[in-house]
């Protein structure tokens, strides 16, 4: 006896009620596989991006909004911060890096960032042809930026004023040259467009420079301003004297070279943000509640503002995976009245095949086959449905937000969900085929006769 075969014939011969079991369980599957996939990518992409970030600092107004849009680009920004201020913060003992970033253009909505070149370090972002941005207006290309644009190490273009793409504004008279490609890195830099910021600055100067006069070099002037605060910091370590020197030099530099921190135009420079990684935990523990107490500016913790993120989002994530669970117990239901319902209708076949020699085990098993059949093609139904409903969000994410989410193959949570969709199909069969075992076959047979 083919026990297989028998069981497909047994679910052909009920169409509508598979349907229906097949279509509540599918559903289920798709809904909790999807939800687990996605809030697994989106909650891992994200870690990866705040990780090497410790804490923003920024202009007042929402922390979660300075984080979104300095660390992760995908806001407006709060406001702009005077460089001047940022780096005073940054010359910090309790922090190892403060690097600087400015923005405000797009090229094809991939936004143009100024900062300095240890921001890719950041990321651990290598060079994949080309070489980093050395003068003013030349940039490197993320991983995606090149992918979309198909620019080239050497071809120019404008940025437009704003992060969105239809911007009525574009900077003609400011060329960027692209210099470099960097690497793929599975990062917000892969969807960047990095330069200096004294490549933002310029773009953004509110005075044209008169016709034959020296271009005034704001990359020279960033640059002993930064190298003053990074001085700063190596020498902390120093002796009292030692320190003592360093602030009459800092001083000094704030009062003989004090234009450093002012355009050509004589307007102090500012910047969007200040992105800062800490010596230690002290860091994080003191200085965001000095800075938001004191100063005209906020720091913000991109790690606890994303957690708060998905604790808001968690309410209807769980929401709708208890749903999913819902249906997949009603699935559960529909099988076992299913099968309940076809033993009832086929006892006389089954009294009629424990006459020619077929066990009460046998005929389990044949009912059996059946609510696995159901199990496991609803699962794979489901998951196939889940992948179509990632590929498209993954899709949407990417045109509106540059995020784009893996494909993965089957993961340890879809394993689990797999089981669970059999157990149930399982457990819905055995309590469906118990009467089996307490057939009364003479009796069917004289009354079917």
């Amino acid at each position: 006896m083919n026990l297989v075969k028998l069981s497909f014939k047994n679910m052909k011969a009920k169409p509508l009620n598979t349907l229906l079991s097949l279509l509540l369980l599918t559903l289920s599957v798709a809904l909790v596989a999807f939800m687990m996939q996605l809030n697994e990518q989106v909650k891992g992409k994200l870690d990866r991006n705040i990780k090497p970030i410790d804490m923003v600092v920024g202009a007042k107004g929402s922390p979660m909004q300075l984080v979104l849009s300095s660390v992760l680009h995908i806001d407006n920004p709060t406001g702009n911060i005077l460089l001047e201020d940022a780096l005073n913060i940054g010359r910090n003992p309790l922090i190892e890096k403060a690097i600087p970033v400015s923005y405000g253009d797009n090229y094809q909505s991939f936004r143009i960032l100024g900062t300095e070149p240890s921001y890719l370090d950041l990321y651990e972002v290598s060079l994949q042809e080309g070489e980093l941005f050395q003068k003013d207006l030349e940039v490197v290309l993320g991983a995606r930026v090149a992918q979309e644009t198909k620019l080239k190490i050497g071809d120019t273009f404008a940025g437009s004023h704003g992060l969105v793409a239809q911007s009525l504004e574009s900077h003609d008279d400011h060329e960027f040259k692209v210099v470099g490609i960097l690497a793929p890195s599975g990062t917000v830099v892969d969807q960047l467009i990095v330069s200096n910021l004294a490549s933002i600055w310029k773009v953004h100067a509110h005075g044209e420079e008169e016709e034959g006069h020296e271009t005034h070099d704001d990359s020279e002037e960033l640059e002993q301003a930064v190298d003053g605060h990074e001085t700063h910091n190596d020498h902390e370590a120093h002796d009292d004297e030692a320190a003592h020197h360093e602030e009459h030099d800092d001083a000094h530099e704030n009062e003989e070279g004090h234009e450093d921190h002012e355009d050509h135009e004589g307007e102090p420079k500012e910047v969007t943000s200040l992105l800062i990684k800490f010596r230690n935990p002290m860091g994080i523990v003191t200085l965001p509640r000095i800075i938001n107490e004191n100063t005209t500016m906020q720091a913000a913790l991109p790690k606890y503002e994303v957690d708060r993120l998905f604790g808001l989002l968690g309410v209807g994530v769980q929401t709708i995976a208890f749903i999913a669970l819902a249906i997949m117990l009603v699935s559960g239901l529909s099988i076992f009245i299913s099968l309940y319902k076809a033993l009832k209708e086929r006892k006389y076949e089954l009294a009629l095949m424990r006459t020619y020699g077929a066990t009460a085990r046998q005929l389990v098993w044949v009912v059996l086959l059946e609510g696995v059949f159901l199990g496991g093609i609803g699962f794979f139904i489901g998951w196939l449905f889940s992948k179509i409903g990632l590929w498209f969000f993954s899709s949407y994410t990417e045109a509106n937000y540059g995020y784009s989410l893996m494909l993965e193959n089957i993961t340890i949570g879809e394993v689990w969900l797999f089981v669970a969709s059999i157990g149930i199909a399982i457990v819905a069969t055995l309590l469906a085929s118990l009467g089996i075992f307490k057939m009364n076959i003479s009796k069917i047979l004289a009354e079917d006769a």
